[in-house]
This record gives structure tokens, C-alpha cells and sequence, in this order.
């Protein structure tokens, strides 16, 4: 099994922090595993950690006041989260689920704010991280208004290819229709159809438990 030493070493901010920097992180990080379906956090709870999985996959959603339920992200192997609310110190705005079973590393908002406070190389890191998910955040609302069921399955499965956000993901992501359902909110029947469609358009293809898209930008702004 990786070590804690392994994840700190191994993750997508690591390459920004010098020798100290990164012990005085990987005495901080701590681990945890979530099963499937359980809660890593209830909207209105306050998750006093920084969040990166190692391996699984997470859905980043909340219900509006009128009942509707919105995906704002999905989060896999290699992806961190949560630092804006860390940063604020404030409860979550949104709920945190394991759609499968997820092992995650933790790191506490003390660690946190020291590495805040005291890296340079961290600061970057942070910066280019917040950029990317606010345009992914943009991009989230401005689908959930208007495009349709293909549309919200193609985005969503391109969000695993931004490399800022999921260094970890390769040529080819492992997910299941259900799964894939459980983030654009949608059924596992919307899904199979949608991705024999897209498919069937060049933009990815279907193998056994797994997708490889083959288009990522059109994937991206896919609208029809």
C-alpha cells in the first residue's frame, strides 16, 4: 500500500515545495477510507481539512432551495479539494459523497495555512488551482441552465481530463455508467445512450469499464 510519505511526494502540488516544506506537510497529512455511498461531509459541516483522493472518486453536489440537485465536480485520483473553504474557514456549501469506496488524504487547515503562510511554491500552486476550478465552477452553472442530458455527460467527462485539476488521470478513465450518471444527474439509460452517441461522433470510445475520449475540447464545449 502507498505510504503517507508516497502521497505527499507523489502529489500534484509536491514538485512547488522544498524538502522542508514537504515534511512539514507529510507529518501533517492524514488518511481515511470512505465505502461507497457514505458521506465524507454534509453541506453546513465544518471540514477542517484539505482534501486530496487517492484513490476513488468523489461527488462535489448540494440541493437548491427549491429541491434541485446540481453536481458542481467530480474529484478522482490525484485531484485536490476544498481549499477555498479552508482558506475561509467556514463550513461546506456543498455536500461530499463517495460514489465508490475512496481512500483520501487529509491534510489539517494548520498544516494548511503554514504551507499558506510560509511557501512561496505553494501560493503558486493554489492560485493556478483556484483559477481552474472557478472556470470550472462558471462552466458547471452555465450547463446546468441550458444544455441538455448528452451535453451534461460529455462535460463531465472531460472535467477528468483537466490536467490541473486531475494530474493523475491517463489516456483513459475507469468509471461506470452509474457513476458517471451519479455526476451529470442523469439515469444510467441517458448515459449508455449518450455515450453511444458520442461515440458513434468520433469523440470517444466505449471499452470495457473504462472510456477513452478521443476529442477532449470538443468533449469540452460540447453543446448539442
Amino acid at each position: 500500500m502507498t505510504t503517507r510519505d508516497d502521497i505527499v511526494r507523489s502529489a500534484v502540488w509536491a514538485s512547488e515545495l522544498t524538502d522542508d516544506e514537504l515534511d512539514r506537510a507529510r507529518r501533517g497529512v492524514v488518511e481515511r477510507v470512505f465505502a461507497k455511498g457514505g458521506y465524507i461531509c454534509h453541506r453546513g459541516d465544518k471540514l477542517d481539512h484539505w482534501t486530496g483522493v487517492v484513490t476513488g472518486l468523489v461527488k462535489i453536489s448540494a440541493i437548491s432551495r427549491d429541491g434541485k440537485a446540481m453536481t458542481f465536480a467530480g474529484a478522482t485520483d490525484g485531484g485536490w479539494f476544498g481549499e477555498g473553504s479552508v482558506l475561509k474557514d467556514e463550513p461546506r456549501k456543498y455536500d461530499l459523497v463517495a460514489i465508490r469506496e475512496t481512500r483520501l488524504a487529509m491534510m489539517p487547515r494548520a498544516t494548511f495555512m503554514w504551507l499558506f503562510e510560509n511557501s512561496t511554491g505553494f501560493n503558486r500552486f493554489l492560485v493556478r488551482q483556484l483559477n481552474e476550478r472557478m472556470g470550472q465552477f462558471i462552466a458547471t452553472i452555465e450547463y446546468d441552465r441550458i444544455l441538455g442530458p448528452k451535453a451534461r455527460v460529455a462535460r463531465n467527462l472531460s472535467w477528468f481530463f483537466n490536467r490541473v485539476l486531475y494530474p493523475n488521470t491517463g489516456a483513459w478513465i475507469e468509471i461506470s455508467q452509474e457513476e458517471l450518471g451519479l455526476l451529470a444527474g442523469v439515469s444510467r439509460q441517458v448515459v449508455n445512450r449518450s455515450l453511444q452517441e458520442l461515440e458513434d461522433e468520433g469523440l470517444l470510445a466505449v471499452e470495457h469499464g473504462r472510456i477513452r475520449p478521443l476529442d477532449i475540447p470538443a468533449l469540452t464545449a460540447y453543446d448539442a
